[in-house]
């Protein structure tokens, strides 16, 4: 789950640093001609103020991914490894980060769609595949504490 989590932070720095060179990141260019109808040399030349605005957006975009990012690999590395409930339920909610980048920007492009749903199904199977590890050992905790009570 680590490894999964440092795909978005790895990803969000490099949008921050392709933003600051060109504007926007080479993975949005695609979606951002499917919905303009036009490429992003072409509206950075035409409508220069807006095409700043954007690259406000696509910064700020990048950098709220990369926090979250980080968040993520931080109860991974700690609290999750710990085996500490609310770490996996707290794991779920990259999931709708997840699933919003692929509603906003891989229904546009075909390439983001299908990058993005490795993600979107990698993290739920993996979360599902640690149910065991989280909830059986309380069960059988709960048992044994009803079975000497009895």
């Amino acid at each position: 789950m680590l490894v999964l989590g440092a795909f978005p932070a790895l990803s969000a720095v490099l949008d921050v640093v392709t933003d600051s060179r060109t504007g926007l990141p080479p993975d949005h260019a695609g979606t951002f001609t499917a919905i303009t109808g036009s490429r992003w040399p072409q509206a950075q030349a035409s409508t220069p103020g807006t095409a700043h605005y954007i690259t406000l957006l696509e910064r700020g975009y990048a950098l709220h991914e990369l926090t979250f990012a980080l968040l993520f690999l931080l109860i991974v590395a700690i609290p999750f490894r710990r085996r500490q409930r609310w770490a996996w339920w707290a794991a779920w909610t990259p999931v709708i980060a997840d699933l919003g980048y692929t509603l906003t920007f891989g229904v546009h492009d075909h390439t983001i769609l299908l990058r993005s749903l490795i993600v979107d199904i990698a993290l739920p199977v993996l979360l599902l595949a640690h149910v065991p590890l989280f909830f059986n050992g309380s069960r059988r905790a709960r048992r044994r504490g009803i079975a000497s009570a009895g």
